[in-house]
């Protein structure tokens, strides 16, 4: 009897970074410079005009789970 193992296509619970960054108007490749050039979640948050809170909660997706967040097994 042949055995294979099923494929399982990969899936997220969670939206990316990108789609995070760009939901509350922060342009995606300005937010990744900034975090590339060590920027403060205070001077993003000002130039951004949003919360540190919001800041700091990209920069901690961007750290968990990098830029595409996708969970699964092949």
């Amino acid at each position: 009897m042949e055995n294979y193992i099923r494929s399982r296509v990969p899936w997220s619970t969670e939206s990316s970074l990108k789609f995070k960054a760009e939901e509350v108007g922060i342009d995606f490749d300005d937010f990744i410079e900034g975090l590339k050039d060590g920027r403060s979640d205070a001077e993003m948050a000002e130039e951004y005009d949003v919360t540190e809170k919001l800041i700091y909660h990209l920069r901690d997706h961007f750290m968990r789970y990098g830029l595409g967040h996708v969970m699964g097994q092949d």
